[in-house]
Parts: structure tokens; sequence; C-alpha cells
């Protein structure tokens, strides 16, 4: 199996609201987030113009149609994010180091990681998942919550994309490398693998 998205081969596609997709251990970008972290009617709409737009644009994408989904979704939410919005309990570094000691535990076993931020109020990760990707994502959240100390702070949903190429691989590590640029340095952990640190 290939590190990257292959058109040619079955793709695991699941979720309602936001659809996931996984192929085997094709290195994957996630963005989860603080269940406070953006207002329920803002997401709910955002939800549902996305689902009406991935109607009547099925995948796979030329260059332009990627493009305007980006522009039309991803920047909006990456908006909302980047606003710190809610309690932004991550920006507590004993918050993040749960996150991390549980992202380590799982390194090599259940997740091949390359990339991580762990932003006040949201988390990209980069990395291959070694068993089921919703299950991985639901065990990581729990677990955090638990250690942390309170539970539902995550919101239920999270945001996948299947790395395409080597091209795309180095944009997700520069954009990683990028998120936390306007932030005081002890309010995010930046994490890379030996991979990632080749990209320049």
């Amino acid at each position: 199996m290939s590190d990257f998205l292959d058109w040619k081969v079955d793709i695991n596609r699941h979720g309602r609201d936001i659809p996931h997709w996984q192929q085997g251990e094709a290195i994957q970008f996630v963005t989860f987030r603080l269940a406070d972290s953006m207002p329920q009617r803002v997401l709910r709409r955002w939800c549902d113009q996305r689902k009406l737009w991935m109607e009547k644009n099925p995948e796979p994408w030329d260059e332009a149609t990627r493009r305007t989904y980006h522009s039309l979704f991803t920047q909006e939410m990456e908006r909302y994010l980047d606003a710190g919005m809610g309690s932004c309990l991550l920006r507590e570094r004993e918050n993040r180091d749960v996150l991390e000691v549980v992202f380590r535990r799982d390194d090599q076993r259940r997740a091949i990681f390359y990339s991580w931020v762990i932003m006040p109020n949201h988390v990209r990760v980069l990395f291959s998942p070694l068993g089921d990707m919703g299950r991985l994502l639901k065990t990581w959240k729990g677990v955090s919550a638990r250690r942390i100390g309170r539970g539902g702070i995550w919101q239920k949903h999270y945001r996948d994309t299947i790395i395409r190429d080597r091209g795309h691989f180095a944009c997700v590590v520069k954009y990683i490398r990028r998120n936390p640029e306007n932030l005081n340095p002890n309010d995010f952990s930046l994490w890379e693998s030996d991979r990632a640190r080749e990209v320049s």
C-alpha cells in the first residue's frame, strides 16, 4: 500500500455529516477541535453548505475545483479556529502534554506520526493510521479528555484529508509549521518527525 492516495484502490468512505475517507495506511491530515471552539450555528451552516456543494461536485476534482473547495470551506473553518474562540484549554502546557503523551504512546503502534501542532483550541496532525482512523480519533479524544479531567471537551467531528503525493505532503508539513506563527511560543506545541524536518 502506498503512502499516498491511489485512485485505483478502494477508499473506505464513512460519516454522514462530514464524509471521512481512509485508504489503508495512506497518510492523513486531520484537524480536530475543542467543542466550544466554534459556535454550533456556524458549524451547522458550514456542514449544510459543504454537503450541498459536495453533492454537486463529487471527487475526484481538478485543481481549479480543489481551490474553489478550499476557498469556500477550509479557509472559513480556519478563520474560526485561528480566532481562538472558546475555553482554549490547550493553551495550558499541562493539557497539551496529556495529548502529546497519548500520541507518543501510539506512535509506531497504532499510527506513524509525521507532524503535529497542538493549538489553544484545535489540533492538526499528519500521520498514517495503522487501523481504523475513526476509532483511533475516538480513543485519542476519550483518553485525553479523561486525563485532562473534563469530559466532553472535544467536538464530535474531525476533518480529514488523504495526502495525494509528495508535494501535498510537503505543503501540509509547511502549513502545520506556519499554523502557530502568530502565537506566543508558550501557547502551542509543535512536533516533527525526521521525514517532516526534511521538508524545507
